[in-house]
């Protein structure tokens, strides 16, 4: 299995936010789950990064051309694949994921994960989307998308596109209990 794992880039956040992107990079790597990110070699991309190295995991960095030449990426890990531009990274990403893990981050990674749960909601993604809500960190986020279905812009069933953990082991948990959602996500997509 391959988890694509989007979180941020920025070294200025709290330690709880940094402790558990170690803890995931950890269960992860133990888990033998290879590893698909940003390639970021700081903030909680370069936690998770060393982390899942130092436990022996494999992880496969995914960056644009820009960011390498910014010196941005991770010097540690063993591939590091360059692409073009954004669109193309985050393709790259979810054509190469079996899952998708977003932790906490800025607008980057809320897009990136507003874009998987587009995806699977238009069955071009069908692994499971998992939001580690470390320290009820997208709590907004989550009443946000409550409120998309209660004014009906997402259906009901749209719920089980996602699923909320509040730690690195919950997220394990959700990873090994896939179980799916619809079969015909497009026989719902039209509200």
């Amino acid at each position: 299995m391959t988890v694509c794992v989007f979180a941020s880039s920025s070294s200025r956040v709290n330690n709880e936010y940094a402790d558990a992107a170690v803890k995931l990079g950890s269960l992860l790597a133990e888990a033998c789950i290879d590893i698909v990110y940003g390639g970021g070699g700081i903030g909680l991309m370069g936690k998770l990064a060393d982390a899942a190295l130092e436990k022996g995991g494999r992880i496969t960095g995914v960056i644009p051309l820009f960011m390498k030449d910014e010196g941005w990426g991770h010097h540690g890990i063993s591939e590091m694949i360059i692409t073009p531009d954004m669109g193309e990274r985050k393709r790259k990403m979810f054509a190469m994921a079996d899952a998708v893990v977003a932790l906490p981050g800025g607008i980057g990674t809320l897009e990136e994960l507003t874009e998987a749960i587009t995806l699977k909601q238009l069955g071009l993604f069908k692994g499971p989307i998992i939001i580690l809500n470390t320290s009820d960190y997208y709590k907004s986020f989550i009443e946000f998308l409550e409120h998309m279905i209660s004014d009906h812009f997402l259906r009901l069933e749209h719920k089980g596109i996602w699923e909320i953990a509040a730690t690195p082991e919950e997220v394990m948990f959700f990873l090994s209990q896939n179980k799916g959602w619809i079969e015909d996500p497009r026989s719902i997509a039209k509200i």
